[in-house]
């Protein structure tokens, strides 16, 4: 293969698929292998093409393999074959040496790579002799490796290890704390490797378990969620809704009234101010001032001057000193025991 240091990303793949299916001598079978690798128009079933040609579908499948394993062994000798693996190795190469195919597809075609163009590298990589091509399914994107790296089986036995990995971590953490974990000196081939699964997924730079809401937020409660872990303080619901919309989620198009509706239903979410919510996690609770306050004195198990009861109040509750001083002086369940110090009027 080419020196991929500086990969190549110009690659005419409608052109080259086309003289690829050119070396196909009869025209049912370039219509079979053009039809089932979606290469001009969607993907179709063995059973499509069989209706379409007047053949059942078990010689579909043989002539399929037939011709796909009679290219793969003159692999060298298809048109543009060089240059294939120049640019789609040298993409390869870039990436961490595996990648999905619509991220490699997109560098060659661009953003807006159409399924048909995805559907032309996946098969121009399915050909490659020095290239890995990996079947999509439940557990994996469409991929393509390094030969020289990866096998299929070998691809998929590394992707396990990452999966093994953060889940013994239990928690979204960076793609280098990953590597850590699994004593592999590359990151960026680690991040690779972890690209393909589908049982991952990543955000904000951490990476995570597909169904961990830090890092594959479903629903707006979930948003919610990450904006304030994030933010690491209290925040009120406008700000939620404003830096929801600003955020890197696939659908932010929320509405501030919806944020407010999801913070009073969600356990997750305490409401520590006016209008200012907190996770629950991190030791706020439900509950009136005067039950912050209550709260404050069992813990203290004795009588508390009334600024020791302010500053202890506010760790918990975002209000005003007078609404506190208030609650002291105005509430049955508080008693003064001397000059402004307080306990609980059942314990005085």
């Amino acid at each position: 293969m080419a020196d991929t240091a500086t990969p190549v990303k110009t690659l005419a793949v409608e052109k080259v698929v086309g003289d690829i299916l050119a070396t196909i001598d009869r025209e049912r079978e370039r219509e079979i292998i053009s039809r089932r690798y979606g290469l001009y128009d969607r993907k179709e079933t063995l059973e499509q093409i069989g209706e379409l040609l007047g053949i059942t579908r078990e010689r579909v499948r043989q002539l399929e393999k037939a011709v796909v394993t009679k290219m793969k062994a003159q692999a060298q000798d298809l048109p543009h074959a060089a240059e294939v693996e120049q640019v789609i190795g040298g993409l390869l190469s870039e990436a961490g040496d595996i990648a999905k195919i619509k991220s490699l597809t997109e560098e060659i075609v661009g953003e807006n790579a159409s399924k048909i163009d995805v559907s032309r590298v996946s098969f121009l990589v399915r050909l490659a002799p020095n290239l890995t091509h990996i079947d999509e399914n439940d557990h994996f994107h469409n991929a393509g490796a390094l030969a020289s790296e990866y096998s299929e089986k070998s691809a998929k036995e590394q992707v396990k290890n990452v999966i093994d990995a953060i889940k013994k971590i239990g928690s979204p953490v960076s793609i280098e704390e990953v590597a850590g974990a699994m004593g592999h000196p590359d990151a960026k081939k680690v991040e690779a490797l972890a690209s393909i699964s589908k049982n991952l997924a990543t955000l904000n730079g951490r990476w995570g378990l597909i169904k961990w809401p830090m890092v594959n937020p479903k629903n707006i409660r979930d948003k919610i969620y990450v904006i304030l872990y994030e933010h690491e303080e209290p925040m009120h619901f406008d700000d939620i809704a404003a830096a929801i919309s600003k955020s890197d989620f696939k659908r932010k198009d929320v509405t501030t009234q919806a944020i407010h509706n999801e913070l009073i239903k969600d356990k997750r979410f305490i409401l520590v101010g006016r209008g200012l919510y907190a996770l629950k996690e991190w030791g706020f609770k439900k509950g009136t001032v005067a039950d912050v306050i209550t709260e404050v004195l069992k813990k203290a198990g004795e009588p508390l001057h009334r600024d020791e009861i302010v500053k202890r109040v506010l760790k918990k509750r975002f209000v005003k000193e007078t609404t506190i001083l208030l609650n002291l002086q105005g509430k049955p369940q508080f008693k003064r025991t001397a000059k402004a110090t307080y306990t609980l009027a059942e314990e005085a």
